[in-house]
Parts: C-alpha cells; structure tokens; sequence
C-alpha cells in the first residue's frame, strides 16, 4: 500500500501575513531616517559648524567676532560682527575656498538622497510583492549613500580646519549632522537586513496532515 498524503485545511497563500515586528521596524527606520534629514537639513542650512578663538567657520561664511563685556557680574562674550564674508579664503588657510564648497555640496546631496530613499521607503509600504521588495531596497542603498556621502563631507571638513579644530570648538549644528551621518549608516543597514529575517511565526491556517 502507498501512503497518499492529504491536505487538510486552507491552502497557503503566497505571502504571509505582516507581522507586527516587522511593521514595528520598519516604521521605526523611516521614522529615524526622516528624522536625521531633518537634523542633516538644519546643519547644513545653518553651516555655523567650527569656532576657533575669535573665528567662526562654516560652510557658507567666514565670521570674525569680536568681544563684548556682559552687564552680568562682569561676564565676557563674543557677538558676530559684521566682517563676516563669503571668500572663505581669507580665512587664511590653504584650500579652504575650494574645500568648503566642495564640502557643503556633497553633504547637501546626501540630503538630496536620503529624501529619495526616505521617499522610497514609505511607497514600499503601500505596495506588494516584487515591487515593494525593489523600493524597499533602493531606498536603503540611496540612505547608506547620503551617509557615505555625509561622512566624507565631514571628514573634508575636519582635515581642512584640523588645526583650529577642537573637542569643545564644533557647535551644535556639527554634531546635528554627525549624529544625522552615524544615523543614515544604521538605518541603511538596518533596512538592507529587515529583508533577511525569517518569519517568526508559521503562516496561520496552514496544517498538514497524513
């Protein structure tokens, strides 16, 4: 006698059904990955990024400052003054006026970028199948990019200005945008692996049976 196997049930479907882990993390990428445009964005449009002494330098301008007695217990501040010039070779350092520039176009186009993949990656969600899968994955190429792209415009930056630079001399902006590179190099690899996790849980309605 041949054992016939029977199915007994419903028949499987093609694609499981979303599981709320995966939902939860890829929800949590694309929330991540706009927020670090959003830092990317401020850094880049403010650009005030270095401040050496009485020298202010960024992307876009460099600033003297000059200094300003406070009415506060005789406290001592620095104000912007009106010498502030978009020739950044005056500041005096070799390749700065063609470093700068380069700097800040690259950076702004790893912006550019990561808006097409943070683009991409929310229509994967509202489509299926083959097409889903492709958006998904070239919107996480494109953010690994802006955050290869993003760290070579900070890394421009830091050896042209490397000898003014210090722990305590970068603002605020700076760090916006290198908290904004380190997370477009962790939401890229996050989004190219979500794709490799195996399902953890069977597909439901679906047993065998002898």
């Amino acid at each position: 006698m041949t054992a016939i196997k029977i199915r007994v049930g419903a028949v499987p479907r093609g694609k499981s059904t979303p599981l709320f882990l995966d939902l939860f993390c890829r929800s949590l990428i694309i929330l991540c990955t706009f927020l670090s445009v959003i830092l990317s964005s401020i850094a880049v449009c403010d650009g005030h990024w270095l401040l050496a002494g009485r020298h202010m330098f960024g992307l876009w301008y460099f600033c003297s400052l000059e200094e300003q007695q406070g009415s506060v217990l005789g406290s001592q501040s620095f104000k912007a003054s009106s010498n502030c010039t978009r020739h950044l070779e005056e500041a005096g350092v070799d390749g700065l006026g063609v470093g700068l520039p380069a700097c800040r176009s690259v950076i702004a186009l790893a912006v550019v970028s990561a808006i097409f993949g943070l683009e991409l990656l929310v229509m994967s969600q509202a489509s299926e199948g083959r097409d889903s899968s492709r958006r998904w994955t070239f919107g996480a190429r494109l953010v690994l990019l802006a955050g290869g792209m993003a760290a070579g415009g900070i890394a421009t930056f830091v050896l042209l200005l490397g000898a003014f630079a210090t722990l305590l001399g970068f603002t605020l902006t700076f760090w916006c945008q290198f908290t904004a590179t380190f997370l477009f190099f962790l939401n890229g690899m996050a989004a190219r692996h979500i794709q490799h996790i195996e399902p953890l849980l069977p597909f439901s309605g679906h047993s065998d049976k002898l």
